[in-house]
């Protein structure tokens, strides 16, 4: 299985912007800048590529974390969470230094030790976790 996304993007770094499009059709020419992604502090301004990882992260996990509550007789009746990535500028530029899943779960008959059980089980397995540590290619050419 695969799953593509788009970038197109004119100008400059600074001045310049882009759009963004999914496979899915959910995202379709979605505007970001450098404003959006770097200036703009309340993310108003348009998406972002770090926006859109945590959102990734955001869903794999919630998912992962359904599917380990039901593999051990547990059915949620929600769960929510919040992935924040935080991102510095160093001496290399810009990087993800790191990202906090925060998980609030209504789930019946289930004790606070075995629901952080599953929920670290589910971290460690989602595919976006997992993701974040695999090889990168690239094939670059000119059109």
């Amino acid at each position: 299985m695969k799953r593509t996304s788009t970038a197109v993007w004119r100008g400059t770094g600074m001045e310049g912007s882009g759009a963004l499009s999914t496979q899915s059709g959910v995202l379709a020419d979605q505007a970001y800048s450098f404003n959006a992604r770097f200036v703009s502090e309340d993310g108003r301004a348009g998406t972002n590529p770090e926006e859109l990882l945590a959102a990734s992260h955001a869903g794999c996990f919630t998912m992962a974390t359904s599917f380990a509550l039901n593999k051990n007789g547990f059915t949620a009746d929600e769960l929510r969470t919040t992935a924040t990535v935080a991102m510095a500028k160093g001496d290399a530029g810009w990087s993800v230094t790191g990202i906090h899943l925060e998980l609030i779960g209504r789930v019946p008959a289930i004790d606070a030790a075995k629901f952080q059980e599953l929920a670290a089980g589910a971290k460690a397995g989602c595919p976006i976790s997992r993701a974040l540590a695999v090889p990168i290619t690239l094939d670059a050419k000119l059109a």
